[in-house]
C-alpha cells in the first residue's frame, strides 16, 4: 500500500469556503474516489490556507488515471479552481505532487 501526502495552498480568505464545500463532497464524488482506490484518504487546511492531503492506494498513478475519468471529479475540479492560490497543473487533482516519506511508524 502506497502512502501519500500532498501540499496545495488555497487563498486565505477562501478557507472558509473551502471547508464548507467539503463539509458536502457530492456522494458520486465519493464512490468515484472509493472506486479508483483511493483509501483512508483526508484533507486538511490551515487558517492560513496550506492544504495536507492524505491517501492510501495500490497504485497512484492508476488512482489518478482513473479520477481524470471521473465526470463528477472534473465538476468538482472546475468548482473548487478558484479557490486555490497555485495550482501548477491546472486543476487541484493534477497539481498534485506526492511529499516524500522520511518516517512511518508501523
Amino acid at each position: 500500500m502506497q502512502r501519500i501526502c500532498f501540499l496545495l495552498s488555497v487563498h486565505p480568505d477562501r478557507v472558509e469556503e473551502y471547508r464548507a464545500h467539503h463539509a458536502e463532497v457530492p456522494e458520486q464524488l465519493r464512490r468515484d474516489l472509493a472506486a479508483a482506490g483511493w483509501h483512508n484518504y483526508s484533507v486538511f487546511v490551515t487558517d492560513a490556507g496550506q492544504v495536507i492531503g492524505y491517501l492510501e492506494t495500490e497504485d497512484f498513478a492508476r488512482a489518478m488515471e482513473l479520477m481524470r475519468d471521473s465526470s463528477a471529479n472534473a465538476q468538482w475540479q472546475e468548482l473548487m479552481r478558484p479557490l486555490f492560490a497555485e495550482l501548477t497543473g491546472g486543476t487541484a487533482d493534477t497539481s498534485i505532487a506526492p511529499v516524500p516519506e522520511a518516517f512511518h511508524l508501523d
